[in-house]
């Protein structure tokens, strides 16, 4: 098939975001498909050298192409900036492809546009990966927010309790079905030895959504206290009140340093011993089963993963390398399992990685919903 895909590595251009919409484009490449990258959103790009949003689109651009070039993608892409001007292969490039298309694809809002090219490709699906954020937003949504999403003809979501009894979140007259995020193993296989600290990389506060649901901020500070609790050491790599950690005892690194760019963010998950992952209070509070596409990096580079229970222990094993919790008594007592056998914990990681999150597995699922 002829796939385009939407995503947001320039409005949002860190490892982690962009190794989402790079697995995607790898892993249905590897499967024998076409792939285009193109990004429409109708929004600036954010400029962190410039701390800005920018106007002038070329930090944006750059970073896509350094970002695709190594995997051969340095050519398949086109950024349409908020002003309309097309920037990588042009517009008639663009529209020709979309007349062979098969199959559009929209991770997370790559593009909010319903251009004639995109309409007319026979299959449209939206990859939700906010899951409750999402559907409460549509849920109060204007008219033409709403029809939006009926332009598609199926909607897949992270959260794997979205539409079922599990979960409160309204989905209307919308069907959502669950998916993960898939993951190319062999790009995040290591056999780097692990470091000494628990850790992850995080956001205290997400600047969208903020009139449909909390923030990390409102779960963690549950949870601030653990490292005068435990003699294990963490490392947060957050944009958040980094002093007020440090009080606290956690180690803190800036969040965007360690994400410029694909390795270093890769490089920082690799130098970690496990992570220890906080949800968002809403993810939690809705039990819409989330569950993280940076967790599953933890663990297929072979790092056990202990991440905040959202629900989706209905729905992956727990227990051995993949560890749930709700208190910070349950998240010492599982701590102090993964210390006490950790080359177990890290072996299982990589299995529960390869069972569930294999792009070879999760994206064939994906095609044959998204097709029918």
């Amino acid at each position: 098939m002829k796939i385009l895909f939407a995503g947001i590595i320039a409005r949002y251009p860190f490892g982690g975001v962009t190794w989402c919409s790079l697995m995607y484009l790898l892993g249905l490449r590897a499967l024998g498909h076409d792939v285009f990258y193109i990004e429409d959103t109708g929004e600036c790009v954010y400029d962190p050298v410039l701390n800005t949003r920018a106007t002038d689109p070329t930090y944006g651009t750059s970073y896509i192409h350094r970002s695709l070039e190594p995997f051969g993608l340095g050519d398949r892409w086109t950024f349409v900036n908020y002003d309309g001007s097309y920037h990588g292969r042009c517009a008639d490039e663009v529209r020709r492809y979309c007349a062979g298309a098969d199959l559009f694809i929209d991770l997370s809002g790559g593009s909010w546009f319903w251009r004639d090219e995109y309409a007319r490709i026979p299959h449209k699906i939206f990859i939700d990966s906010d899951p409750a954020f999402t559907q409460l937003a549509i849920a109060k949504a204007e008219p033409w927010y709403v029809e939006f999403f009926r332009r598609f003809d199926r909607l897949f979501t992270f959260g794997s309790n979205i539409g079922t009894p599990a979960s409160p979140i309204p989905t209307g007259a919308f069907t959502w079905h669950k998916t993960w995020q898939p993951v190319t193993l062999d790009d995040w296989r290591t056999d780097e030895p692990p470091g000494d600290h628990f850790t992850t990389v995080m956001t205290w506060q997400i600047e969208s959504f903020t009139d449909v649901g909390g923030n990390k901020d409102q779960e963690f500070v549950r949870f601030i206290d653990l490292p005068a609790r435990t003699a294990q050491p963490f490392e947060l790599a957050v944009n958040g009140p980094q002093q007020l950690l440090r009080d606290h005892g956690w180690k803190t690194v800036d969040a965007m340093s360690i994400s410029r760019s694909l390795w270093d963010y890769r490089d920082f998950i690799h130098r970690s011993k496990a992570e220890l992952g906080v949800a968002k209070h809403t993810y939690v509070a809705t039990r819409s089963g989330w569950f993280s596409d940076r967790t599953e990096c933890y663990l297929v580079s072979g790092r056990p993963a202990l991440v905040q229970d959202t629900g989706w222990t209905a729905h992956l094993p727990h227990g051995n390398g993949l560890l749930a919790f709700s208190t910070p008594d349950e998240a010492l007592a599982a701590i102090d399992r993964i210390n006490g056998d950790y080359a177990r914990h890290a072996r299982a990681a990589g299995e529960i990685a390869h069972e569930h999150f294999d792009a070879r597995r999760v994206l064939p699922k994906l095609l044959e919903i998204a097709c029918s």
